[in-house]
């Protein structure tokens, strides 16, 4: 399903409750520092060894025939309420288990399931090295995302292991920590987000859920871009922010883990901070002209994969649209109202190397692709009646040399009369647009026939693709939209 990081209503109550404890806390410690003040200019006495200071629990349950204290459920904002729930009957050990049930395509109770289980109070999980826990299924499945550190806040330590294959069979996994050392103070103890698979929900358990000290996460191997060397032509006042951000452990039985893993865990490192520098967030700013490579650690590891940006003068934007606006469906724009995107970058499998997505360049937003392959920007929900357009409009910008052997191919999907992909009715179609058509570093104003893709239907456009096949390795891309002359 993507990133559900949504802020739903619940936010602001944990907003609330966060910024109560943060008074209280800031309360206690000012109180106490006056009392220090008193002992030592009043008693010049050092402070006695009995004076208790505040500590955040250690405690590493979370679900073991029942939630640990203090721990919160809050579903994300358009997955099934309901979808959560304890099991008495199915249970790995023990007297119960947490049961989530995903929906069918089409539930009017929600589109997907999807939790965070906070601990609003805090915990120091600097002792353990992994998260655990046994689950099962009622058939072979894949949960798109699962792990911990997400409580709707900023997130800062989250943790996602994507694609968690799981069976029918109870089975033990794994979520290895990136760097425990940095969680002494962790509200998010647990999240997870799941669709229907190939349109069908099905029911999954998950029992004796807990961090563990298990002594034989070894081998870090962390990994910026994936681990690839990325070359990036950029201009003054961009900001682009790093992506392919992973850790990977090798576990007591062999297997290389690995999960997705915040920036505030890694340190970047810029090799010239008078052309970019780097926020803890990963974004990074280009602040003057010229050439840099940025580079990370985790826990003191080098990590594999770097960014070596050559930075020239201020960025030059697309032309601004002008057509009416009552005859243009907008996908991605700042002259016109988009419809909902559900992603600029959705990852369609392994050989898929396409990094980036939108960026904002002083107010303007333009979407940014490296080691471009192959990517899609997807808006299904809800799909786009395009029936009475007449053409496809894009303007895009490849800031590199441009070879006769390249291309960019533009591929739309259309979802067919049930709205959702597979079920034999969807259409695709591409229109190539060769070397010969292409300028390097300049932006190039497409205006495509709709007739030209050669689809069966428009009536569920869920889909743009652009692709390569790494012919392109840099592309920039804005105003996707339809039109109707």
């Amino acid at each position: 399903m993507g990133d559900k990081n949504i802020y739903t209503y619940q936010y602001w109550e944990i907003k609330k409750r966060q910024m109560k404890n943060k008074n209280n806390i800031f309360l206690r410690t000012t109180m106490l520092l006056g009392l220090v003040l008193v002992w030592f200019t009043a008693c010049e006495r050092e402070v006695s060894n009995e004076v208790a200071f505040a500590s955040f629990s250690k405690n590493g349950n979370i679900f073991i025939d029942g939630f640990s204290g203090g721990l919160e459920y809050f579903p994300f904002q358009g997955s099934k309420l309901e979808a959560f729930s304890v099991d008495t009957e199915v249970k790995y050990n023990g007297t119960a288990s947490m049961r989530f049930d995903v929906p069918n395509v089409g539930d009017p109770s929600g589109a997907f399931a999807g939790a965070i289980f906070p601990d609003d109070g805090g915990r120091d999980l600097t002792g353990y090295d992994a998260l655990t826990f046994w689950a099962k299924a009622t058939k072979s499945a894949t949960i798109n995302e699962i792990g911990f550190g997400n409580n709707f806040g900023e997130n800062k330590y989250l943790v996602s292991k994507n694609n968690l294959r799981i069976s029918t069979g109870w089975t033990k996994y794994t979520i290895p920590i990136p760097d425990p050392f940095v969680l002494t103070i962790e509200r998010g103890m647990f999240w997870y987000s799941e669709g229907p698979e190939d349109g069908d929900g099905y029911t999954f358990w998950i029992d004796d859920l807990k961090f563990e000290k298990l002594g034989t996460v070894a081998q870090a191997r962390p990994a910026i871009f994936n681990g690839e060397d990325v070359e990036l032509q950029s201009f003054l006042g961009i900001q682009t922010t790093l992506t392919g951000l992973t850790q990977t452990f090798n576990l007591a039985s062999g297997v290389n883990e690995t999960v997705v893993a915040a920036p505030s865990y890694f340190t970047f490192i810029s090799s010239n901070t008078e052309v970019a520098r780097v926020s803890e967030l990963g974004v990074v700013s280009m602040v003057g002209t010229g050439s840099a490579v940025i580079t990370a650690t985790l826990a003191g590891v080098l990590a594999k994969g770097s960014l070596s940006i050559e930075v020239g003068g201020s960025f030059e934007f697309a032309p601004v649209p002008n057509r009416n606006a009552a005859n243009v469906i907008s996908i991605f724009s700042d002259a016109y109202t988009n419809v909902p995107v559900d992603f600029y970058n959705g990852f369609f499998g392994e050989f898929q190397t396409t990094l980036g997505g939108a960026i904002n360049i002083n107010g303007d937003n333009v979407i940014e692709y490296t080691a471009l392959n192959f990517v899609a920007t997807e808006f299904k929900n809800p799909t786009v009646d395009a029936s009475t357009m007449t053409h496809f409009h894009v303007d895009i910008r490849i800031p590199e040399a441009i070879d006769a052997s390249d291309f960019i191919r533009i591929e739309l999907g259309d979802f067919g009369s049930d709205g959702a992909f597979g079920g034999n009715n969807d259409s695709s179609g591409s229109v190539i647009i060769a070397s010969t058509a292409l300028t390097s570093d300049q932006w190039i104003s497409l205006d495509i026939p709709l007739a030209d893709f050669g689809l069966t239907s428009r009536s569920n456009l869920a889909q743009i693709f652009f692709v390569s096949d790494a012919t392109i390795s840099n592309l920039l891309v804005d105003n996707m939209y339809f039109y109707t002359e």
